[in-house]
């Protein structure tokens, strides 16, 4: 039996010159782990390549050769073993079988793009023929349709064919629905993380030429024009000419429609659209010409839309005509302080509070109407409770009613904006400069403790009616008494103690 002798890969690899193991690297690539191991393992076992050794073991399955007459050879001697070929050798049949592999798999490779190339060609002709075949047409959509859905390659390549300017121009065939369906979906699919798509899309017109089916009786059309205004509005720079071009009043019928035939889908899709172009500060105006301010403190409440409507009034709120018709609306400030209390959503909560924070930054009206809302309390309850972002704004709301409430108490008892010192310019005390500084003294403590009882009394009724909240949603009995402890928390808190 035939000596194996031990061959280490690495050996072989490094025994060779640089520049071949340099030259042949790239065509390791092409191998499966497997395929490769079983190629290595063929190659260097037993000190032999695949061939010889295959050559080896037919040898000696053969019967032996009787001796020749007269031969010395000795009946208990072996035969001569056979010399293994060179590692040179060996490494050149490994990489030889590489070449080939990577070869037959390079030429299926290209095969394959170049007809995946000329079915888009194709494809793209059928698009650009003449209008008496609309059959074929429809079937050309449907294909880029499937084409464009997962292959980013495709689309761009699509693109470049020009079947973009002819699947728009389909959208005017008003009698044929079906094609009006696959040339819609055709471009959805086509816009697909592809902006260069979306802004040519645009540029053909496409937008006006949606409208101008939204009065279909077909669902199926309405909603892929949704679909659309969603995927384009995406791109910056389509969002204003999608906003002047009369969507937004068409989104938000979608939006109010009480039609079970569109979907909640479309729905979610239209008010997705309504987002993307509240981002873009000039469509505010666009948005402020319908009634979806009011139509969306009245939505507030649904789960499915509270957290979207909120994204898009805190993109209103960052105009000065955003914020007036939000605090115009009735009910506005309660809606809003109710949803500090969705702890179940915390997104809800951070959109509210942006809200309520920007508008309790720009105007003392609307801090006043926060509070008669009962905004305190649940602020309170927000910054132990609340989203670590909730809980920042909620502070930050806190601070400016804060200094508010020392404003209007300093106008109570000084009739200024500012506490300042009493005069003491009084007979008594100019006869006694030290009376006179006593009674100064005494003056200025009294009205400052005055001071800090009302602060001290708004702490305490914010603080028992946080506790009645809280005890309310923990179920727990109505008699419950807070300790002790507790008590004497709230008699000794002052203005310090709250995470303003």
């Amino acid at each position: 039996m035939a000596k194996c002798h031990r061959n280490d890969v690495g050996s072989i690899v490094l025994d060779r010159p640089s520049t071949t193991a340099t030259a042949h690297s790239r065509l390791w690539s092409s191998f499966s782990a497997a395929s490769f191991r079983r190629l290595i393992f063929d190659a260097v076992s037993c000190g032999a390549s695949s061939r010889y050794r295959h050559r080896h073991e037919t040898d000696a399955a053969a019967p032996p050769a009787s001796p020749p007459a007269g031969s010395t050879l000795k009946q208990s001697e072996e035969p001569e073993k056979a010399k293994p070929k060179p590692k040179s050798e060996k490494l050149s049949d490994l990489l030889n079988l590489a070449a080939e592999w990577s070869e037959a798999e390079s030429d299926a490779v290209t095969k394959k793009k170049v007809e995946s190339l000329e079915e888009l060609k194709r494809v793209a002709r059928e698009l650009q023929v003449e209008n008496d075949a609309v059959e074929k047409r429809r079937e050309a959509a449907s294909h880029v349709r499937l084409m464009a859905k997962e292959d980013s390659e495709a689309r761009a390549t699509l693109a470049m064919l020009g079947v973009i300017p002819p699947l728009v121009g389909m959208l005017d065939d008003s009698d044929d629905v079906d094609a009006q369906i696959a040339s819609l979906y055709a471009l959805l699919n086509l816009g697909i993380g592809n902006d260069v798509n979306k802004a040519a899309i645009l540029q053909a017109g496409a937008v006006h030429k949606m409208l101008k089916l939204i009065e279909s009786p077909n669902s199926s059309v309405s909603e892929a024009i949704i679909a659309n205004f969603l995927g384009l509005s995406a791109l910056d720079s389509n969002k204003p000419i999608i906003g002047s071009s009369g969507a937004i009043p068409f989104l938000l019928k979608i939006l109010k429609s009480l039609d079970n035939t569109i979907s909640s889908q479309a729905k979610q899709d239209a008010l997705r659209a309504l987002y993307n172009l509240s981002i873009f500060p000039s469509n505010v105006s666009y948005i402020l010409e319908t009634d979806m301010i009011p139509f969306f403190f009245n939505a507030l409440g649904d789960m499915e839309m509270s957290e979207r409507i909120l994204a898009i009034l805190s993109n209103m709120v960052s105009t000065p005509e955003g914020r007036k018709a939000i605090s115009s609306v009735r009910d506005a400030f309660p809606v809003l302080v109710d949803a500090l209390n969705w702890n179940d959503s915390p997104g809800c909560q951070e959109k509210a509070s942006y809200i309520l924070m920007v508008m309790a930054h720009k105007a003392f009206g609307d801090r006043q109407a926060m509070i008669e809302a009962g905004v305190v309390s649940a602020l309170l309850e927000l910054t132990l409770l609340g989203s670590t972002l909730a809980q920042k704004r909620a502070s930050r709301i806190l601070e400016c009613l804060r200094v508010d409430k020392g404003k209007q108490i300093s106008q109570n008892f000084g009739g200024s904006g500012a506490v300042s010192a009493p005069i003491c310019g009084s007979s008594s005390s100019s006869t006694n400069p030290n009376l006179g500084s006593k009674e100064c003294l005494e003056e200025d403590e009294d009205m400052m403790s005055n001071e800090r009882k009302a602060v001290k009394q708004l702490v305490q009724q914010s603080l028992q009616s946080n506790m009645r909240r809280i005890v309310k949603r923990a179920n727990l009995p109505q008699d419950f008494v807070p300790s002790d402890h507790f008590k004497s928390l709230i008699s000794s808190s002052t203005s310090k103690s709250l995470p303003f």
